[in-house]
């Protein structure tokens, strides 16, 4: 028989958005069930953000050791065990996978359950098929929080060839020989330079531009350092079937006549799609399309007793997003406090190097937007902190209004990711660019390359012809 439990909350997914809901509810003491199908940490932890970015840090090793002889360091030949490198990136998983353990949460005071979750109606979830159902859970609210996968597009014969996606490649103990890209998104490039760093030759292919999404200026600087370390790009390509050939992989790209790219191992990075088939989102009946759970501004399914948060809906699919909305969450559900989502305080990063980093509006969203604008630049070059690290490549760029709201940065350089959250503070709290040109950045540091672009701002209007009469006036009363 099926044990019955009615919580005040049910949180469905471990992953950044279910588990910070979870502990944040526990916390206030609130009665929480947490059900997760797979692994606690989600996709984030496991298969995510984490391993990419612990091969990532692997593979800037190597190249650091390559280009040391500027420095006066000279290395012997460098030598990548790349079995190692996957020991590494899963220790860093096992150091981290503590913080989302069940143990953990059971500690906090949270049920955890393990188990596929699926609606049975409005009112309630079950874990278990048919008859073997071993829990009914009828809970105040319901949160869903179950992520995205992998979105595999479908190419002709992709399904009879063993390919690679993040759930599987961070498995890997070998180091592919070639290895063919399919998409040139943040996930597909960062992986591709990781790779090509390690010693793999990479060939990435995009059906419209790599890094489409971001600022094509800044994503030049990219695609420029790319083109340096040997990454084949090919872009506005169309691939038409995959096949596999003894021990290689040959993707055809149609066009007038056909071409074929052959590799050694295929990595398919085209996008997510999110977690709900299994659901029976219909029989709760909340709203849905292929993108994900479609919610309003607190969160809220077309089902009043549901939210959903996280890449399981259409909002921004960041980690970071999905914590910033169990917070807002948190705060609408148990304190009944007004929350408001805005995408354009959400920052993102692109974890190549140089490091891509955005937030708010691009100078062609702030135009439609608000008409006249300011855009200010200024280079890594003119900066003493880049020139002593070799950290040349990349510029900032800066939107606001004509009356110096600021509305959008994005950075193109070392430390791009780290340096974002500054204008990210900004953009929220509707700060004009003058605070940027006041602030005091210690020397040297990379944040001076953003008070240079704010000074940028004012440097018109300190050179008219009336400042400097003004000036002259001064100079004789002195």
């Amino acid at each position: 028989m099926a044990e019955q439990l009615t919580p005040d909350l049910c949180v469905i997914g471990a992953g950044s958005a279910g588990l910070s809901v979870a502990a944040a509810a526990a916390a206030l003491g609130v009665p929480v069930v947490l059900i997760e199908k797979g692994q606690m940490g989600g996709e984030c932890l496991n298969t995510g953000c984490v391993p990419s970015k612990a091969m990532i840090a692997a593979a800037k090793r190597a190249e650091a050791i390559r280009g040391s002889g500027p420095f006066g360091i000279k290395s012997a030949k460098l030598e990548i065990e790349f079995a190692e490198v996957n020991d590494h990136i899963h220790r860093v998983i096992d150091a981290i996978a503590p913080n989302d353990s069940k143990e953990r949460f059971t500690g906090l005071g949270v049920r955890v359950i393990e188990g596929q979750a699926r609606f049975r109606d409005p009112r309630t979830v079950v874990i278990g098929p048919g008859k073997d159902t071993q829990f009914e859970i009828a809970a105040r609210r319901f949160v869903i929080a179950t992520g995205s996968r992998p979105a595999v597009p479908p190419i002709s014969g992709l399904e009879l060839v063993p390919y690679l996606t993040n759930e599987n490649v961070f498995e890997l103990r070998e180091l592919p020989k070639h290895l063919i890209v399919l998409g040139g998104g943040p996930v597909g490039m960062e992986l591709a330079q990781a790779f090509r760093r390690l010693g793999s030759e990479v060939t990435v292919l995009d059906a419209g531009p790599p890094l489409g999404k971001e600022d094509p200026e800044c994503a030049a600087v990219v695609l420029d350092t790319f083109a340096r370390e040997g990454i084949t790009i090919r872009s506005g390509v169309k691939v038409g079937r995959v096949r596999r050939m003894r021990q290689r992989v040959e993707v055809v790209l149609e066009g007038d006549t056909e071409e074929i790219i052959q590799g050694t191992d295929l990595l398919v990075a085209t996008g997510r799609r999110p977690n709900i088939d299994a659901l029976d989102l219909d029989a709760a009946r909340i709203k849905h399309e292929p993108r994900g759970i479609v919610v309003d501004r607190r969160f809220c399914t077309s089902n009043r007793r549901v939210f959903a948060i996280g890449d399981v809906t259409t909002l921004p699919a960041f980690t970071h997003a999905a914590s910033h909305e169990a917070g807002l969450l948190i705060r609408h559900l148990l304190f009944r406090l007004p929350i408001k989502m805005n995408p354009d305080d959400i920052p993102r990063v692109t974890f190549t190097d140089p490091e891509l980093a955005h937030v708010g509006l691009t100078d062609a969203q702030a135009r439609e937007r608000h008409g006249s604008i300011r855009v200010l630049r200024w280079p890594y070059h003119d900066n003493d902190r880049a020139q002593t690290e070799r950290e040349t490549r990349g510029h900032i760029k800066v939107v606001t209004n004509a009356k110096g709201l600021i509305l959008g940065a994005t950075i193109v350089g070392a430390a791009a990711g780290e340096q974002i959250a500054a204008w990210t503070l900004a953009i929220s709290q509707r700060l004009n660019i003058r605070a940027f040109a006041e602030v005091v950045a210690p020397y040297p540091t990379y944040m001076e390359i953003g008070k240079r672009a704010a000074i940028t701002f004012f440097t018109p209007r300190l050179t008219t012809s009336w400042v400097r009469r003004l000036l002259n006036l001064l100079r004789w009363f002195g």
